[in-house]
């Protein structure tokens, strides 16, 4: 019986191309979904995510008992989790975009605009670069697809799992526990994103 991957549906995330994409990597049990009882049973979640920071938390805590579910299966269920893009920062303590607004707080940190070192490095980061592993993760070194004005910056250093550059280093990914976070869109990342995929998915934390 194929594991059950729960795709969180919060209406702030490029479903289709990631379920596309997990399949492709072989999640034959993905599943779209925002039944808390479902997410509770769930063998791995992935939780995507596109625009504002604050937008996109407010979706995610405007549907009933689905935060709730979330913390419950990964926290103490300890299945694996994937956050994508907004998905990864909303796992910070607060964003600081139009305002603060409270992150999920599963990694310590904060989500900051990008402001590089160089004014001729234009925000958003958007298109191909690098990523670096930083200790040990699912990440290895290659090229992913980036688009994004906002960074997470850890308060903990350990929590880094990889790093980009532009105009100044930039957090790739993030990780800790059964806990993965990445800034850059593995579906939109061809043969590289795949393989992330997979392995996640071949996770056994």
């Amino acid at each position: 019986m194929a594991e059950v991957t729960a795709l969180i549906d919060y209406g702030a995330g490029n479903l289709r191309s990631v379920a596309n994409a997990l399949r492709a990597a072989g999640g034959d049990g993905v599943v779209v979904t925002a039944d808390p009882a479902l997410v509770r049973t769930a063998d791995r979640i992935v939780l995507p995510g596109v625009g504002a920071f604050r937008a996109c938390v407010d979706a995610l805590r405007a549907v009933p008992g689905l935060v709730e579910a979330m913390t419950e299966r990964v926290q103490s269920g300890g299945v694996p989790f994937l956050g994508i893009c907004v998905g990864m920062q909303l796992l910070a303590t607060r964003g600081i975009e139009f305002g603060v607004t409270d992150g999920l707080d599963w990694i310590g940190g904060e989500v900051r605009r990008i402001e590089p070192a160089e004014a001729t490095i234009k925000v958003p980061h958007m298109g191909w670069n690098d990523v670096a592993p930083h200790g040990g993760s699912l990440i290895v070194p290659g090229e992913a697809y980036f688009l994004h004005s906002y960074h997470f910056v850890p308060d903990q250093a350990s929590d880094i799992a990889a790093i980009t550059d532009h105009g100044g280093g930039l957090v790739a990914a993030v990780a800790r526990d059964t806990v993965l976070g990445v800034q850059f869109h593995p579906e939109k990342s061809q043969d590289y994103g795949l393989a992330l995929l997979a392995r996640f998915l071949g996770w056994k934390p």
